[in-house]
């Protein structure tokens, strides 16, 4: 053989072995599964220019610490808490009334309370995020109680004309429908509590 006659002669080795190796009829790729195809191709060593073998590389590994069959062979299974940690909210100050109180004040004055709810975890990161002590919502008002004067004072600015502060207590009535006249009986009690 001459020279010029060995890159052909190479290029039909190469084409002979893929052809032998893939097959050359549609049917056989559909018959074989695609995991058999792809590493078959990887296993058969093809020959190079020179008449010795090519090299190949080795069928990649699965990643580390996975395993062949999914996640739930045998691998480390996650444990998750069966309910979420408690969250901590600021400490209510000393002397301060607590929202339970005061809608207990509400209610022996004979004012309307229906329907109170502890919402004192709405104050804490996973809520509203308010950063308030206590919180029990009713129909007719909600109160808040704040760690401090200063976080009970911005809110109620925040709220405008839809609130009332005493102190660290807040009055809000932003999502009932309380008359203004209704408003005056509420804050009054709250301001008698001190």
């Amino acid at each position: 053989m001459t020279n010029r006659s060995l890159p052909a002669v190479a290029v039909l080795v190469i084409a002979t072995a893929l052809t032998a190796a893939c097959g050359d009829d549609a049917g056989d790729r559909r018959a074989a599964p695609p995991a058999a195809s792809a590493s078959a191709t990887a296993d058969v060593p093809s020959s190079g220019p020179t008449g010795t073998p090519a090299t190949t590389s080795p069928p990649a590994a699965p990643p580390t610490g996975a395993s062949p069959a999914g996640p739930s062979a045998g691998g480390p299974t996650e444990r998750r808490p069966a309910s979420p940690p408690p969250v901590e909210l600021p400490v209510r100050p000393t002397g301060t009334p607590g929202a339970r109180q005061v809608v207990d004040a509400f209610r022996a004055a004979g004012l309307k309370v229906p329907n109170p709810r502890d919402r004192s975890v709405e104050c804490g990161p996973d809520g509203l995020g308010l950063g308030c002590s206590e919180l029990v919502a009713t129909d007719a008002v909600t109160v808040y109680v704040f760690p401090d004067e200063t976080s009970a004072s911005e809110i109620a600015e925040t709220w405008g004309g839809q609130s009332f502060r005493r102190g660290t207590v807040v009055l809000n009535y932003l999502r009932t429908k309380t008359p203004a006249a209704d408003r005056a009986k509420y804050e009054k009690v709250l301001t008698g509590l001190r």
